[in-house]
């Protein structure tokens, strides 16, 4: 399914692609109409590992308005970016594609779940349905660190599944917007990952825009 969908990406425009797929763009119009998109803050399409968009802006912006959602180019909604973005990106970074997090079967796995639990085309929910509900059982259920930001508090949760690896959501939350997801992914080694959290300066990771 996956090489139909770069097959149709190379052939076609964006708008066009989205329209291809039932899993894909139908499922970001049933997100929509129910406001899913709204749990999620604000993220930025340039990776902070990569240095350089994992999107095309032509891509950005057919997500955004497929989902009615405004944005401004690198800036978006992270929920659109992070599920659906990541799916179609092609853009090689130091940990595999985007898009290996929903297909791999590892972040599933490591969210207690089945490992298909995360393929966008299996079962009768969107995806970001499925991995909003993983995402906020993590940040309720597992939070290890909080740090304050201004007038926002990072909330890091890890569910720990050492020695496989483990599930990390990240979300902000402030006075003025409440709690927003921003993202989700497997972790090999997360006390590493802790520690440099511990070691660095509080700021905003994982392309989280305040």
């Amino acid at each position: 399914m996956i090489d139909r969908l770069d097959a149709a990406a190379a052939a076609h425009d964006a708008a066009d692609l989205l329209s291809m797929f039932a899993w894909l763009g139908p499922a970001i119009d049933a997100d929509a109409r129910d406001d899913r998109f709204a749990r999620w803050g604000r993220s930025t399409a340039v990776d902070e590992n990569v240095g350089a968009p994992v999107l095309s802006r032509s891509t950005f912006e057919a997500l955004h308005d497929r989902a009615g959602l405004e944005s401004a180019w690198p800036v978006g909604n992270a929920g659109l970016l992070h599920v659906y973005g990541y799916l179609l990106s092609t853009t090689p970074t130091p940990y595999g594609l985007k898009r290996d997090r929903w297909l791999g079967g590892e972040l599933a796995r490591a969210c207690g779940l089945a490992t298909e639990a995360f393929i966008p085309w299996a079962g009768e929910r969107t995806l970001l349905d499925r991995v909003t509900e993983a995402a906020e059982t993590l940040i309720v259920g597992v939070p290890v660190r909080r740090q304050r930001l201004g007038d926002r508090e990072a909330i890091v949760a890890v569910a720990d599944r050492q020695p496989g690896p483990s599930a990390l959501a990240y979300a902000l939350d402030s006075p003025a917007e409440g709690r927003r997801l921003i993202t989700m992914f497997p972790v090999a080694d997360p006390t590493a990952l802790l520690a440099d959290l511990d070691a660095s300066p509080p700021r905003l990771r994982w392309n989280a825009v305040a």
